[in-house]
């Protein structure tokens, strides 16, 4: 029986925690260190801590935060957001972090990923590709929280980082997020086709099935989401969920 990486992935929005639907629409679902708590009990495989906002506000990572989070968590963590040096890495992996992701800074400065790389190892850094379709069905790069069309190609994208040194890579669909309508599997089979490094699944989940896909049709390492941790269907009240081993084994790990 294949295990493969189920990771909540937890956005944080001017210290709060949120989420979005297709990169807009934030909603405030509770405090990022109580759902790190949270996440302890149900005993998740690693989880993804991204400052969606750093970025776009020119800030550097909150270190402070980061070591909060990191006291209160029993599982791996990767964090993201902001980064653009190398000594902010350091900082950040001394602090409990195991890996960070990078996006805008894969695409303005690539001489980071191998940076990081060399003096961390390739597998400390993700890079995390948003992607988009254009309006010609085509896919493109987004930077900036989904705010910036870069008109890259997420396949030679992916084959680049790659080539640079990342050692996993994040693929978030933009068009998908939040709408529990499952992951682009197609995308997902263009990208695994063209590298040989581990590709995370993301955005769209909305259930174990999907989980299923990703792996099995789009041949993804791992799987990660948002939605399906925090709210509860059909009304979206908050509630800090995720599924249990029993239900993994049965729906998700025996099925691929």
């Amino acid at each position: 029986m294949k295990r493969i990486r189920v990771i909540p992935v937890l956005l944080i929005h001017h210290d709060g925690l949120v989420k979005s639907e297709r990169f807009k629409n934030y909603r405030y679902v509770g405090d990022p260190v109580n759902a790190v708590k949270i996440f302890n009990d149900k005993e998740v495989d690693e989880l993804a801590i991204i400052d969606i906002s750093a970025t776009k506000e020119k800030r550097r990572p909150d270190i402070q935060q980061i070591k909060e989070i990191a006291g209160e968590a029993f599982m791996p963590l990767s964090y993201g957001g902001g980064i653009t040096s190398v000594d902010e890495v350091k900082e950040i992996l001394f602090n409990g972090i195991e890996k960070v992701i990078i996006n805008k800074s894969a695409i303005t400065t690539p001489a980071l990923i191998t940076q990081i790389a060399e003096r961390f190892g390739s597998q400390s850094v993700v890079v995390s590709i948003d992607v988009k379709k254009n309006i010609w069905g085509k896919y493109k790069c987004y930077t900036d929280n989904g705010s910036h069309n870069t008109d890259l190609d997420p396949v030679a994208l992916a084959i680049k980082c790659e080539q640079l040194g990342a050692g996993e890579l994040l693929i978030n669909s933009i068009d998908l997020d939040g709408t529990y309508k499952g992951y682009d599997v197609e995308l997902l089979k263009n990208i695994c086709a063209a590298v040989n490094i581990p590709v995370i699944a993301c955005g769209g989940a909305g259930s174990v099935d999907h989980f299923r896909q990703a792996v099995a049709e789009g041949s993804a390492s791992a799987v990660a989401a948002g939605s399906i941790f925090v709210f509860q269907r059909p009304h979206n009240a908050v509630l800090i969920s995720y599924p249990s081993q029993e239900e993994l084994e049965e729906k998700f790990y025996k099925q691929i």
